[in-house]
């Protein structure tokens, strides 16, 4: 009878007690056999209910294996990294703490390893809480947030990132831990180690969860903001580790604030030019998503977030040598025994 390999489930959350409750259910309802699983919650100091519901959860299931740790350091970095030295597990499986997944998400894990597949993982999509609004369309867009392969792929095969991925335990013995100076790019960077490694991402279909995330216009140009800001950032530490997806809207950005400053002096036309472009592009992608009605205000979205995002990497870019110069003598833990 084979055995089946035991499982490091980590869950890093702060502040989640608003979406922590359905991602604790779906753990409990996985049909992987229990004895098989560890199961690792870590808090960020959390300042609401998070650490409770997490205790609550715990107390109504003592036959399963599930530890309570604390993550001082507040970043998902240093989460994983906590998690990781106390991994016990021949595979290790992280979720977020807003996530939702089906019963069989560990197993389908399992059952995608054959061939000695190190890293595996499945489409994941984000529901936004306005349901079908212009932000949910907008994220799911290809040209808004939807680029990746790993949330449009329909066929098995190999992509260049996952979310909410199993790892073999070893490939963290040997790459080391996460880069704990990163509050954002922490997957885009230890992914591009694990690629010069050698190892490759494995999507499955059939390994399916979701994020839930709040809706609103100016929490999402934040997020966006940010996001690019961290790109920027981690260009100095891990120059690898983006593709040429992440840096389009920082070059359209930068080309926009040329445009601007050439025309008074020169000719508008080259700004003229740019936006008609972007105009077409955007249009075409609203109208695919949202039909003629809602068209023109997700093409306005798009706008908005791409610049966002643009002026957040121009930002990043611009402090990038300080923060490299700050932090060079850091080195990346090894929470994981070769």
């Amino acid at each position: 009878m084979t055995v089946s390999p035991k499982v490091t489930f980590i869950i890093v959350a702060r502040d989640a007690e608003r979406h922590l409750p359905a991602a604790l259910a779906c753990l409990a309802a996985q049909d992987y056999p229990s004895e098989r699983l560890q199961c690792l919650f870590v808090d960020g100091l959390s300042a609401d209910g998070t650490r409770r519901l997490a205790a609550e959860f715990k107390a109504a299931h003592p036959a399963l294996d599930f530890s309570i740790l604390d993550n001082p350091g507040r970043l998902l970095a240093s989460g994983w990294n906590a998690a990781l030295a106390r991994a016990q597990g021949d595979v290790v499986l992280r979720v977020d703490a807003h996530s939702e997944f089906p019963p069989d998400f560990v197993r389908r894990h399992i059952e995608a390893r054959s061939g000695g597949r190190a890293i595996t993982g499945g489409p994941t999509t984000t529901n936004w809480e306005d349901g079908g609004g212009l932000i949910a369309l907008a994220e799911n867009s290809p040209f808004g947030g939807g680029a990746a392969a790993f949330r449009r792929r329909t066929e098995p095969g190999f992509v260049d990132t996952l979310a909410h991925a199993a790892y073999d335990r070893a490939v963290f013995a040997e790459v080391g831990g996460y880069d704990e100076r990163l509050a954002r790019t922490e997957d885009n960077e230890i992914h591009h180690r694990m690629k010069r490694a050698g190892h490759r991402f494995w999507f499955d279909p059939a390994i399916r969860s979701t994020r839930r995330a709040r809706a609103t216009v100016s929490g999402l140009l934040r997020q966006k903001y940010g996001n690019g800001l961290w790109i920027g950032l981690t260009l100095g530490v891990a120059p690898g580790a983006f593709g040429v997806r992440h840096f389009v809207p920082g070059a359209f950005t930068l080309a926009l604030l040329g445009a601007l400053a050439l025309g008074p002096a020169l000719s508008w036309l080259p700004l003229a030019g740019l936006l008609a472009a972007y105009a077409a592009a955007a249009a075409g992608f609203a109208f695919a998503a949202a039909g003629p009605a809602r068209a023109p205000a997700l093409a306005g979205l798009f706008f908005l977030m791409h610049c966002a995002y643009g002026f957040g990497t121009l930002a990043g870019l611009a402090a990038m040598p300080w923060f490299k110069w700050k932090t060079r003598r850091y080195s990346v833990p090894r929470p994981v025994a070769r």
